[in-house]
């Protein structure tokens, strides 16, 4: 502070002293010249301040019904996504069959975080199913005629999810609204699908 105070007082001295300096004589000279030259006196640019905007960092909490893992990772931070975090919840959404690991597809994370916004859920994403690798998509489609035989999950960009303490009418209502995807309601099984693929519904048991 105290430097500060000296910057300040010895910047009024000078302005002072600026102030005081040249006689007229001098002044009328010095704009007799530049009348002569004919210089256009421009001002100089002034370079537009750009507000910096701060994206808040995006987060998303998942627990494995099949593996019992749980994880909350912040998966996008500073304007891009964090490669660790991915690898994390990859992980988690492994095929629980198999144990195959596959990137899933970002922007679902990005629609949980949504989805989690828009519901106001304090608990994490259920996840019933993640990544399927074709070996286990093809041994459900067998066993149900629900299972679609070329799923958006074998190519990471489906999830099975449910919410503690959401209707499951409402996680649908969610996602529907949210026009991101695919949104699939079953309400016996207990799940909503929700993928990045193309916009549509359906229902399910």
């Amino acid at each position: 502070m105290i430097a500060r105070r000296k910057f300040f007082q010895l910047g009024l001295s000078a302005l002072g002293a600026a102030a005081i300096g040249p006689s007229a004589h001098a002044q009328d000279d010095i704009i007799g010249a530049l009348l002569e030259a004919q210089t256009p006196l421009t001002p100089a640019p002034v370079a537009a301040i750009q507000p910096v905007v701060e994206a808040a960092p995006k987060w998303v909490s998942l627990y494995n019904l099949h593996t019992d893992e749980k994880l909350q990772a912040v998966y996008w931070e500073n304007g891009t996504y964090v490669p660790d975090a991915l690898q994390a919840l990859n992980k988690v959404l492994r095929d629980h069959r198999t144990g195959e690991v596959a990137p899933m597809n970002v922007q679902l994370f990005d629609l949980l975080t949504d989805i989690h916004r828009k519901t106001e859920t304090k608990t994490a994403f259920q996840i019933i199913s993640g990544y399927r690798s074709p070996a286990s998509n093809r041994l459900l489609a067998e066993r149900s005629g629900e299972v679609a035989k070329r799923s958006l999950h074998m190519d990471g960009k489906a999830m099975d999810i449910y919410l503690e303490d959401v209707a499951l009418d409402r996680l649908r209502a969610a996602a529907l609204d949210l026009k991101r995807g695919g949104v699939g309601y079953y309400p016996d099984s207990k799940f909503v699908h929700v993928d990045v693929g193309p916009f549509r519904r359906w229902q399910g048991s």
